[in-house]
């Protein structure tokens, strides 16, 4: 699956950076460098949105139709 979320990264008052993402609640990350706290966000929204699919699925009755839609 390929989408582009918005990375909000600042600098953190302990030192290295932080980054969230506005369209994932939940979704941060916390590293040394900028691209580290991008690649912790990334991981950080895959693990939200993994558990989000798994969880709303162990509920669909075996009947659901199941498509993908694209978006943008």
């Amino acid at each position: 699956m390929k989408a582009e979320f918005m990375a909000i990264i600042e600098a953190a008052p302990e030192g290295g950076y932080w980054a969230i993402c506005p369209e994932v609640p939940g979704a941060n990350g916390q590293e040394e460098t900028v691209e580290e706290a991008k690649e912790n966000l990334r991981q950080a929204i895959e693990l939200i949105l993994e558990d989000r699919r798994a969880d709303i699925l162990r509920g669909l009755p075996e009947d659901a139709i199941k498509e993908k839609v694209q978006i943008g």
